[in-house]
């Protein structure tokens, strides 16, 4: 028995696959079948019931597993504590990080926060809040980077990393006076809307901030919903109508697209966004280091840190 044949296990009960789970861990179908047999024959038990599909782990598996997750946390804990002794941080750890935020910050803090620490393993993946919740509570995440306060998350540790503004992006360019750019929630055109998919939560913060219901703008023989930002700066440009953008999404603007950005009356509204996690772990040095990071990273960028009293808060649900 040892440690990779437990990894092992615990990949097949996460896939219900022997392909997939080989494939996440880097080894051959055969390898990990052949290692996964050799442990049920030592231990004389049958963890998963290889004649159904997907493959479903036994009874017996399912205590066996459980246990097997207990000794993996327990050794990272031991490796965590030694490198905390040599002053080292090192580790993995597995982040999900909602979509309107991770395209401002992966390609500039998160990136230089591995640098800074080249020891890390950092897994990353984009997810909506409601599966960042449930990857948290599966234990498939370590922490999730979202927009709160949100009241699914009251049961996590919840760190806050910056505010930011929010912000118009509209196709009419011809008001070029500042007074003018400042944009009155109540007198957007609902019929000139451009909003994300439902359930994900800058949409919820623009209908909040502006009232909005419902996405006009579709032309009758296209049904679309769009789940990304830089869509919607896309359908903008070559259908006109407004839509909302987060203040670090601006910058990855080009020059043009930034002349079309506008700001709503004061007080202007803004969001928090916050990296949660279920309970402090031996992973808790690496939240710390990268919580500061991100914060110190930003805060010279954004506008609420120049004069808080001029913005409100929008939450997200």
């Amino acid at each position: 028995m040892n440690i990779q044949q437990l990894e092992y296990l615990i990949a097949v009960d996460k896939y219900k696959h022997f392909g997939n789970a080989a494939q996440a861990c880097f080894i051959t179908q055969p390898t990990l079948s052949a290692m996964i047999q050799k442990f049920e024959d030592e231990l004389d038990v049958k963890i998963f019931d290889r004649t159904t599909h997907p493959i479903r782990t036994t009874d017996v598996g399912t205590h066996i597993i459980a246990e097997a997750k207990n000794v993996i946390d327990s050794i990272n804990e031991l490796k965590s504590k030694a490198n905390a002794l040599n002053n080292v941080l090192a580790g993995k750890l597995n982040l999900g990080i909602i979509p309107t935020v991770s395209g401002s910050i992966l390609p500039a803090e998160i990136f230089d926060f591995l640098t800074l620490h080249p020891k890390i393993q950092l897994n990353v993946k984009e997810m909506t809040t409601t599966n960042i919740i449930r990857g948290l509570k599966s234990g498939e995440l370590d922490a999730g980077i979202i927009s709160t306060p949100y009241t699914a998350a009251n049961e996590f540790y919840q760190d806050f990393l910056f505010n930011e503004e929010l912000m118009v992006y509209s196709s009419d360019e011809s008001s070029q006076n500042k007074k003018d750019r400042f944009v009155i929630p109540d007198k957007i055109d609902v019929q000139e809307v451009w909003l994300l998919e439902e359930g994900n939560c800058l949409r919820t913060q623009f209908e909040n901030i502006c009232e909005l219901k419902e996405n006009a703008v579709t032309p009758k023989n296209l049904e679309f919903v769009a789940s990304n930002i830089n869509t919607l700066v896309q359908l903008v440009d070559k259908l006109g109508g407004i839509s909302i953008l987060p203040e670090l999404a601006v910058s990855q603007l080009s020059e043009s697209q930034q002349k079309k950005v506008k700001r709503f009356r004061k007080p202007f509204p803004h969001r928090e966004i916050s990296l949660i996690y279920y309970k402090p772990t031996y992973k808790q040095k690496i939240l710390d280091e990268l919580i500061s990071h991100i914060s110190m990273s930003l805060k010279p960028k954004l506008n609420y840190d120049k004069n808080p009293a001029e913005f409100v808060g929008v939450k997200p649900q």
